[in-house]
């Protein structure tokens, strides 16, 4: 998800947290556990700064999203609100390893994909059934955000809700995805799926042979063929990493890439992230 995305998921599951009878110090305490845990996964972007192997592309979304190392990120944070506000209570742990899960697991079902198995299994995972801007969780924490300023006395209940209906969009958006996923699998090597921002829209990216065709499909609609790709399968990949090591960290990175030999350019990109003539996950060397 994107940052604003995981900022409301965190300041959504402080909404959850009854307060009445918190002094200020520790309401603080909870608000910086709860929205602090939400975004610190995404502390790697900071690997730009020494990045010079063109490793950046695996890096983000890697290691630091790891559903292993969950109860230490909870951990600095529990650390850091001891230092700060003086407050020892067990919960903010607890809710910081929430934070921190919700954050890694919610990334998993974007095309962008995490490491969530990291470092026992390298390979980026992703279901591409939501978004990475969902306005339909957007639609729902602004609704609880609404009525819990309406009916302060209930507000953690509105919190509560939302995450209920948030759930229930993911589980069904996800099916549906799955149960489209599943038809193209039967007729072709490979398969993507990439949630559009209409819900339970999808762009489905599906290759045979060297041939990429992207459909946008639904359960309730007939597919539309939007995009058809060739690609240039028997291309020198290995003199194109060697000029530019960010096309091979891209090659590993993605499900499948569409490559590109024209005589004035040798590159390949993330079908996935195709729209209007590009992509723009790609990389290249002028011949």
């Amino acid at each position: 998800m994107d940052t604003i995305t995981h900022t409301l998921f965190g300041l959504t599951l402080y909404g959850t947290v009854d307060k009445k009878n918190m002094e200020k110090k520790e309401k603080r305490a909870f608000l910086v556990t709860a929205v602090g845990a939400s975004l610190i996964p995404d502390i790697d972007v900071i690997s730009r700064l020494w990045d010079t192997t063109g490793q950046y592309q695996m890096w983000h979304r890697g290691i630091t999203h790891s559903i292993f190392l969950t109860p230490l990120w909870a951990a600095v944070l529990f650390l850091i609100c001891m230092a700060i506000f003086k407050t020892k209570d067990k919960r903010l742990f607890f809710l910081g390893w929430l934070a921190v899960v919700i954050h890694n697991t919610s990334d998993l079902f974007n095309a962008w994909g995490t490491g969530y198995l990291e470092p026992f299994l390298n390979t980026r995972i992703t279901f591409g059934t939501i978004p990475i801007v969902d306005l339909v969780f957007w639609a729902i924490m602004g609704t609880a955000f609404i009525l819990s300023r309406k009916n302060k006395q209930k507000s953690p209940y509105y919190f509560r809700m939302a995450w209920v209906f948030m759930t229930l969009h993911l589980i069904i958006q996800t099916t549906q995805g799955f149960l489209l996923y599943n038809q193209y699998d039967e007729k072709y090597d490979e398969v993507a799926l990439s949630a559009n921002f209409v819900p339970w829209t999808y762009s489905v990216i599906a290759k045979q042979d060297d041939t990429v065709t992207i459909f946008q499909d639904n359960l309730f609609q007939k597919e539309k063929e939007q995009y058809v790709l060739v690609s240039k399968e028997d291309a020198d990949l290995d003199y194109l990493f060697s000029q530019r090591p960010e096309a091979k960290t891209l090659y590993q990175w993605s499900p499948f890439v569409v490559v590109v030999d024209d005589g004035k350019r040798l590159g390949l990109y993330d079908p996935r992230f195709y729209r209007d003539g590009q992509s723009f996950l790609y990389e290249y060397i002028e011949r």
